[in-house]
């Protein structure tokens, strides 16, 4: 009977560390599901200074589309990019550029370092529709380039109508 009792109680104990353990990790599922924006990249695109779209890099590319169909030749398109690894500060060497549907670069536009030139990266919209006349079959995307990057990051498709 007290052998009986020892296994009743490893068992017990066994399966009391197990339901802590499954209750730990699925608590730190939850927690890490509501925290996905620490320690990622973001970006935002201001149209005169009103701002249109704030993205962090981890969204799908669905979501990533910057619908430009109110715009005017006037008017002017910024774009704010922070570095998760520069404490959400500004890249060095950075670019922004148009590529089409097929991964032709259209153009390709060279910004200052910000503490020289400022956070905002300011692209003519009349720039823009005049590649979006020239190709009008293609779907157009940006994406933005700077040392700290890997590679380039496809920021978000271009919609003018």
């Amino acid at each position: 009977m007290f052998h009986l009792k020892i296994k009743h109680m490893k068992k017990t104990k066994t399966g009391q560390a197990f339901m802590l353990l499954f209750t730990l990790i699925t608590f730190s599922i939850t927690i890490l599901s509501f925290t996905n924006r620490f320690g990622l990249d973001k970006y935002e695109f201001y149209l005169n200074d009103k701002l249109l779209l704030r993205q962090y890099v981890n969204q799908p590319l669905n979501l990533r589309v910057l619908q430009l169909d109110k715009a005017k030749e006037a008017d002017q398109l910024q774009i704010v990019y922070s570095h998760c690894q520069k404490d959400n500060g500004p890249g060095t060497g950075r670019s922004v550029t148009l590529k089409d549907d097929s991964g032709n670069i259209l153009h390709k536009w060279v910004f200052a370092d910000a503490n020289t030139g400022g956070l905002k990266m300011t692209i003519a919209v009349k720039d823009l529709l005049q590649i979006e006349k020239k190709n009008a079959n293609h779907q157009l995307s940006l994406y933005y380039s700077a040392k700290e990057s890997e590679r380039a990051e496809m920021l978000a498709m271009v919609r003018f109508k």
